[in-house]
Parts: C-alpha cells; structure tokens; sequence
C-alpha cells in the first residue's frame, strides 16, 4: 500500500476516534462528572473509548484495505497517534489555556496513567486487530 493510503487510513481512524471522544467527552463533562466525579467519570468512559478504537480499526482497515502487515498497521496507528497528540498539545491546551506543564500537571494519578495506556492501545489497535484476525484462521500475513 502506497504512503497515502496508510496516511489516509490514520486520518480516518483519528476522525471517527476523535469525533466520538468529543461525544463522549461532553457527556462525561455535562452529566458523568458532576454525578461521580472527575476520576470515575473518565475512568467509566474509558471502555467505551476502547470499544470505540477496536470497531474504527477493524472498520477503516477493511474500507481502506491497509494490508494485514505489521509495518502497514503499526504505522496507520503511530500517525493517528501523533494527530491526536498534536491536537492535544496545540488546540486543545490553547483552548483550555494550559500550558503543557499545567496540562500534565492536571492529570489524576489513576485516570491519567488509564488516559496513557489507552493511547498506546489506540495506536496499536490496527495491528492487534489484524492479530485478532489472523489468528481466528485467516490466511492474512503480519510481517
């Protein structure tokens, strides 16, 4: 598969990843927060986020046909990382007028080391998911 595609497919997986976090997002702010607070409510929207990053990885890797490779895979997820964390570290600290200190800083200890792992997760979930497939039988390839 060309750069383009795997680029393409990383804009994709980000934008439906992403468009749901802002869904969920303010929900958890408007109705979750004030009903359990900060740290149950990010904690409780996590498996949803993570139910979110496997159905978009299986999705945009089928639609857009990212070969079942390591290399394909690891890499559509690595720049859906990296957009998500630009626009963490630009948009979003100018919007909340953080600096990147203060944003860090602001961290739970428990729901920001869970925020942590879940962006790992959302980064290698195009290759898991390609994993999960092949090793249900299909004849796909992971190098």
């Amino acid at each position: 598969m060309k750069r383009h595609g795997i680029v393409k497919a990383a804009g994709l997986y980000f934008a439906l990843v992403f468009g749901a976090g802002f869904v969920l997002g303010a929900i958890r702010v408007l109705w979750l927060v004030p009903a359990v607070g900060t740290r149950m409510a990010e904690l409780f929207e996590m498996p949803v986020m993570l139910a979110v990053s496997i159905l978009s990885a299986r999705w945009v890797t089928q639609y857009v046909q990212v070969p079942p490779t390591a290399s394909s895979r690891i890499g559509m997820g690595g720049i859906a990382l990296a957009m998500v964390l630009a626009l963490d570290f630009t948009v979003i600290l100018w919007i909340r007028g953080l600096s990147f200190r203060q944003y860090v800083e602001a961290f739970d200890p428990v729901a920001g080391t869970a925020y942590f792992v879940m962006l790992g997760l959302f980064a290698l979930m195009p290759w898991f998911v390609a994993y999960a497939t092949r090793s249900k039988g299909c004849p796909e390839r992971l190098s």
